[in-house]
């Protein structure tokens, strides 16, 4: 897969969050978006995802040099992030079974190799509901993790884990990026410490060029 931005930008009223962002993503390579905190790296992920729109340049996407329309982006994407809901009212295995009608696991396992994978044995007939915060973001992050797809994107990717569920994360993301574009929005060096490449978004800001 490969992405391309050519001089992206992004406003909020009259406020420019980033402009004139040029940039390519390439398969087999993995990227951390950096920032402190209301920088823009949420907002560049969501355009990514084409969950929001650029105010100004383009966003391309092509698989095996053929053309990703931008709206059927999303099927070629999985995304984790704080501010995603997971379906609380399904149990644990119901939750898997209805995540994988849209986006099938990699590896061919199933989903009782998923459950055991995420460390969620004791869980499966649990109501999503009634996890942990913690329980929770492992969820989203197997789920993300493991779904079939070439582009993968991690906005702070170890919010509500412990020690314990952060060397989960290192360890099951070293098992998942290859073959992929992954992208993790991060200012928590852990989260991203194993990337290729890494881009500054406030070296984007219009007052950093001034």
């Amino acid at each position: 897969m490969l992405i391309n931005l050519s001089n992206l930008g992004k406003r909020y009223n009259y406020e420019w969050i980033f402009r004139n962002l040029t940039f390519t993503f390439e398969s087999g390579t993995s990227y951390a978006i950096l920032g402190h905190n209301g920088s823009g790296k949420s907002t560049l992920l969501t355009l990514i995802a084409g969950h929001n729109l650029p105010s100004e340049g383009e966003l391309s996407y092509s698989l095996s040099n053929q053309p990703i329309a931008p709206e059927n982006a999303f099927r070629h994407l999985s995304l984790t992030a704080p501010y995603l809901e997971l379906v609380e009212e399904f149990t644990l295995q119901e939750m898997l079974a209805f995540h994988v009608n849209f986006k099938p696991l990699r590896h061919n396992i199933s989903q009782q190799q998923l459950i055991e994978r995420m460390g969620l044995e004791k869980a499966r007939h649990k109501f999503v509901k009634d996890f942990s915060s913690g329980m929770k973001q492992r969820l989203k992050l197997g789920l993300a993790l493991y779904a079939d797809t070439p582009l993968l994107l991690l906005d702070e990717p170890t919010t509500n884990l412990d020690s314990e569920g952060i060397a989960w994360y290192r360890e099951h993301v070293e098992l998942n990026k290859s073959g992929r574009i992954l992208i993790v929005g991060s200012n928590i060096e852990h989260e991203y410490s194993f990337c290729d490449q890494r881009l500054l978004i406030t070296d984007y800001h219009p007052a950093s060029r001034r």
